[in-house]
C-alpha cells in the first residue's frame, strides 16, 4: 500500500494529528474485515457519514476524482459547516473552520484493518471544551463509531 504522503503510513499519521491537535477523540480498532470492505464505507462521505456520526444529517461533496475536495455538512440543527476534505486510500482529513476530522485505516492480515479516528475542536479556546468531552465522551464515542463503521462495512 502506498501512503498518502512520505513514508509514514496512514495510521501513523493519524497519531501525528491526534498528538499535534490534542484531540479529545482519538482511537484505534481492528475491524476483521478486508481493508477494501471496511474503506469503502469510510470513503463514501456523502452516503455514509451521516450514519456514522449522529449529529451530521448531511454531508454532500463537491463532485470530480481529485484527491483534494470541498463539502458542506449540515447538522441535525440544519447548521451548515464548509469543509476541505482530502481522501485517498486509507487517508481522510476534513477541516472545517471549527473542526478537524481524520481517518486513517491498513489492511491487518488478509482479513483485518487496522482503522482510527481522531477529531478536534479547532479554535484553541476552545481548549477546555475539548478536555471535558474527552473525559466524558471521547472512549465512548469512538466505541459507537466503530460499532458503525464495522457494521455498515459488513453489509456490503
Amino acid at each position: 500500500m502506498t501512503p498518502p504522503s512520505g513514508g509514514a503510513g496512514p495510521l501513523a499519521r493519524l497519531r501525528v494529528l491526534g498528538a499535534g491537535l490534542r484531540a479529545p477523540l482519538h482511537a484505534e480498532h481492528r475491524i476483521a474485515l478486508p481493508f477494501e470492505q471496511v474503506w469503502a464505507v469510510v470513503a463514501d462521505l456523502e452516503g455514509e457519514l451521516p450514519h456514522l456520526i449522529p449529529f451530521v444529517r448531511e454531508f454532500r461533496v463537491a463532485p470530480g476524482d481529485s484527491a483534494r475536495k470541498t463539502a458542506r455538512a449540515v447538522d441535525v440543527m440544519g447548521l451548515r459547516g464548509d469543509f476541505e476534505v482530502r481522501l485517498g486510500r486509507g487517508w481522510c482529513l476534513m477541516q472545517s473552520r471549527l473542526v478537524t476530522m481524520g481517518m486513517a485505516a491498513e489492511p491487518d492480515g488478509d482479513d483485518g484493518t487496522r482503522f482510527a479516528v481522531c477529531g478536534a475542536i479547532r479554535p484553541a479556546a476552545l481548549g477546555p471544551v475539548q478536555h471535558v468531552y474527552r473525559r466524558l465522551l471521547g472512549e465512548r464515542r469512538a466505541r459507537a463509531f466503530f460499532r458503525e463503521v464495522e457494521r455498515r462495512a459488513a453489509l456490503r
